[in-house]
């Protein structure tokens, strides 16, 4: 029995990826029962993060992998907003671990193991007229296999005017649209058809005017949902939001 357990945990530490957290489902796929993961837990061979969540001990989590196994669990899971355009290289403060910003089609807690070692928010958002399984431009990053599910950039800047006036500076906001010379305008004006948000909406349109930003040229309000002739407004913690028709 000893040689078995052996031989199931040289296999697991053969198969484990670096850095890679796994469920119990995983174990089970490579044979180790919920009773023989106990085992190796109380003799220090795997670490329980939570239930039913290892790692190998003393391995530092990758922010990715960790990324991946959350969204087998939150419908929708996905980086995006400010986070997203930061992991594009648009950004206005430099932070040495920025605050992740994620979400998702459903609402859900963030497991106290990632917030730990990741600093993150995640909040559900429903800002287009989507799927929940097929999510527009939202993409594994950079097309790379393995890698988690990010907003495109387009996406991403809808995502984060989305949250002004609730978690995000008109300040900021204004600062990184400013520095989004090269979002295209065929993707955004996709997007902005298909957005439920008159706020965003609006708060795009006129950003983008007020910089002079070339994808903002190729946009017809009249083509798109901004609502009725009255103006928008909303009171937060900038002042008071006023956005004309």
């Amino acid at each position: 029995m000893a040689t078995i357990k052996q031989s199931k945990l040289n296999s697991l530490y053969t198969r484990l990826v670096p850095g890679a957290p796994l469920t119990s489902e995983d174990l089970s796929t490579l044979g180790i029962s919920a009773d023989l993961a106990v085992h190796y837990v109380r003799a220090g061979w795997l670490t329980r993060l939570m239930r039913g969540v290892y790692c190998r001990p003393n391995d530092t989590l990758a922010l990715h992998p960790s990324l991946l196994l959350l969204e087998r669990n939150l419908v929708g899971l996905h980086v995006g907003g400010k986070s997203a355009l930061d992991w594009y290289g648009l950004r206005q403060y430099v932070s040495q671990q920025p605050l992740l910003h994620l979400y998702g089609w459903v609402a859900g807690r963030l497991p106290g193991w990632f917030i730990e070692r990741f600093p993150a928010e995640y909040h559900r958002k429903r800002l287009f007229d989507e799927c929940p399984d097929s999510l527009l431009y939202v993409d594994s990053f950079e097309k790379r296999s393995g890698a988690p599910q990010v907003s495109a950039p387009e996406r991403a800047l809808l995502e984060m005017l989305s949250d002004i006036g609730v978690r995000q500076s008109m300040q900021e906001a204004r600062e990184l649209v400013e520095s989004a010379y090269n979002l295209r305008a065929d993707v955004l004006r996709e997007l902005l058809q298909r957005c439920t948000s008159v706020k965003t909406v609006r708060l795009c349109l006129q950003l983008g005017c007020e910089g002079a930003l070339p994808w903002a040229a190729k946009l017809d309000p009249a083509t798109l949902p901004t609502g009725s002739d009255r103006l928008w407004v909303s009171k937060s913690a900038d002042g008071l939001l006023v956005l004309k028709p």
